[in-house]
C-alpha cells in the first residue's frame, strides 16, 4: 500500500501528541518524519520547574523516548531545525541541507522567551527559560554565582525564582504588575502566593520596569537597573517577560501570519496541506500558551490528518494551576468579572485559603483560588459547559461532593436546553 508522507517540524508536546492521536486513528496511512531543533526526544516542557528544583531529573520527564520512534517507523531529525518550506515542490530544507517532501505537512514550532529590547540584554548570564538548555545553563550558574534576578511574576517567572532559590540563590523577582501572576489570579490570592513565597526566601520589586542590564569587566551581567533608580545585584538573569510564537518559517514560506499561523476549526492554514498547532497557532485570534487547549487541538488535528474530516476545534476554556511544591492555586475563564456579574468569595486567612466565583446569569464563567483545588477540574467543567447552578448555588463554593447532593432536586436545569447535567459536567473533566 502507498503511504502517504507527512511531516512535523517540532518535536515538541502539541506537536507529537496529533502524531500520537493520528497512530491511533490510522496507523498506517502516512510515512512520517519529524524534525526537531533539540538534540532531544519528545519531553514534557511543564516538568522543567521540577528538574530546576531538584525534584525531577531529565530522563524523568521524557514523554516519547528513541525507541517510541523506531516502533512506529518515524524518521527522527534531531538537533537539526527547518529553514525553508518549498511549499511549490511540497518539501521542506533542514539546516544541514538535509530535506523531506510531504503531502501534508504540520507546524508545530512552539514559541520562544521575549528578550526585552534593553541594553545589556545580550550580556553573558542573560537567557530566557523556555527548554532544557536554559533549565541547565540556571542549575549551572547556581553552582557558582548568588544573585539571581527573574524578570516577569507570571507563571514562568515564579517556577524560575523558586527552583534557583531551591538550589540555593538569592532571587529576586521584578515585576511590572500591582500583584503576582495578575494575568491569572486577583489582588487576594496574588498577595497570598506573595506572602508564601516571601517565606521561601524570595524578594519581590513590584511596578519595576526594567531599564538596562549592566555588565562588569568582562561582559558578564552584575545588576538590574529599572526605571525609577532600583538596581538590584545580579550575577543571572532570566528573562520571563512572555513568549512570542515561532511563525517566520511559515511566514517565509507564504502563509497568512498575524499573533501566529493563522488556522481553521480543523487547525489548518489556507494552504490545505499545511496544518499548524500549538503555540505557534493562532486560532479564532488567540494563541494557546498552555498545554490543555494545545492537548485539544491535537485531537482535532489528528482527526482531519487521518481523514476522518468530522472534528471541530472551537476555543478552550483557560485554567491555571502553580507547578510550586507546597503551594496550590488555581484559576478558569472570566475570575475578575464585571459590574454585571455576582461574585461570591470565602477566606480563612490563618489557614491561608481563598475562594472566588464568578456568576452570571445562573452560570459559574470563572473562578479563582488558593489553598485547597482538589475540585478544580470540576469547576472547569462547570465554566466549560455553562451549566445552570441554580440548584446546587447554595453548596458551590463547598466543591462537589456537596453539591452533588443536591441532583435529585435540580429538574429545572435539566430542562434547560443549554444545561448540563451535573454528574455529565463532572464527568466531561475527568
Amino acid at each position: 500500500m502507498h503511504k502517504l508522507k507527512l511531516v512535523l517540524i517540532g518535536n515538541g508536546m502539541a506537536g507529537i501528541r496529533t502524531l500520537e492521536e493520528l497512530l491511533k486513528l490510522a496507523p498506517d496511512l502516512y510515512d512520517i518524519t519529524v524534525f526537531g531543533a533539540e538534540p532531544h526526544p519528545n519531553y514534557n516542557r511543564i516538568m522543567l520547574s521540577p528538574v530546576l528544583a531538584g525534584e525531577q531529573d531529565f530522563d524523568d520527564i521524557v514523554l516519547n523516548d528513541l525507541d517510541w520512534y523506531r516502533r512506529h517507523g518515524i524518521t527522527l531529525h534531531l538537533g537539526n531545525p527547518v529553514v525553508r518550506i518549498d511549499r511549490a515542490a511540497r518539501r521542506v530544507i533542514a539546516a544541514d541541507g538535509s530535506s523531506a517532501e510531504y503531502d501534508r505537512l504540520l507546524l508545530a514550532t512552539g514559541s520562544s522567551p521575549f528578550i526585552l529590547p534593553v541594553p545589556g540584554n545580550t550580556l553573558d548570564g542573560v537567557i530566557g527559560y523556555r527548554d532544557i538548555a536554559h533549565t541547565q545553563a540556571m542549575m549551572d550558574a547556581a553552582q557558582t554565582r548568588h544573585h539571581a534576578v527573574v524578570i516577569g511574576g507570571g507563571l514562568l517567572g515564579l517556577e524560575a525564582a523558586n527552583g534557583l532559590a531551591q538550589r540555593g540563590m538569592q532571587v529576586t523577582v521584578l515585576h511590572v504588575g500591582k500583584w503576582l501572576l495578575d494575568r491569572q489570579l486577583d489582588a487576594t490570592a496574588g498577595a497570598l502566593l506573595q506572602q508564601a513565597l516571601e517565606s521561601r526566601g524570595i524578594r519581590f520589586e513590584l511596578q519595576a520596569h526594567t531599564d538596562q542590564l549592566l555588565g562588569d569587566n568582562s561582559g558578564r551581567v552584575r545588576a538590574v537597573r529599572c526605571e525609577d533608580g532600583r538596581e538590584v545585584p545580579a550575577e543571572l538573569v532570566v528573562m520571563a517577560a512572555g513568549i512570542r510564537p515561532n511563525i517566520s518559517l511559515a511566514a517565509e514560506a507564504g502563509l497568512a501570519c498575524e499573533r501566529g499561523i493563522l488556522v481553521d476549526d480543523t487547525l489548518q492554514t489556507f494552504d490545505p496541506r499545511v496544518y499548524a498547532i500549538g503555540e505557534c497557532a493562532s486560532h479564532r485570534g488567540v494563541a494557546y500558551g498552555l498545554v490543555a487547549p494545545l492537548y485539544e487541538q491535537a485531537k482535532v488535528c489528528a482527526n482531519h490528518l487521518a481523514m476522518l474530516g468530522f472534528g471541530r476545534y472551537l476555543g478552550s476554556v483557560t485554567s491555571t494551576k502553580l507547578k510550586v511544591t507546597g503551594i496550590d492555586l488555581f484559576s478558569a475563564g472570566d475570575f475578575m468579572g464585571d459590574s454585571h456579574c455576582e461574585i461570591i468569595s470565602l477566606s480563612n486567612p490563618v489557614a491561608g485559603s481563598y475562594r472566588k466565583l464568578v456568576i452570571r446569569n445562573n452560570r459559574l464563567i470563572g473562578a479563582c483560588f488558593y489553598g485547597d483545588t482538589s475540585d478544580s477540574a470540576w469547576y472547569v467543567g462547570l465554566v466549560r459547559e455553562g451549566y445552570d447552578i441554580r440548584a446546587i448555588r447554595q453548596l458551590l463554593m463547598f466543591g462537589e461532593a456537596f453539591a452533588s447532593q443536591t441532583q435529585p432536586d435540580h429538574q429545572h436545569a435539566a430542562n434547560d436546553d443549554n444545561a448540563t447535567p451535573l454528574s455529565r459536567t463532572a464527568g466531561a473533566t475527568r
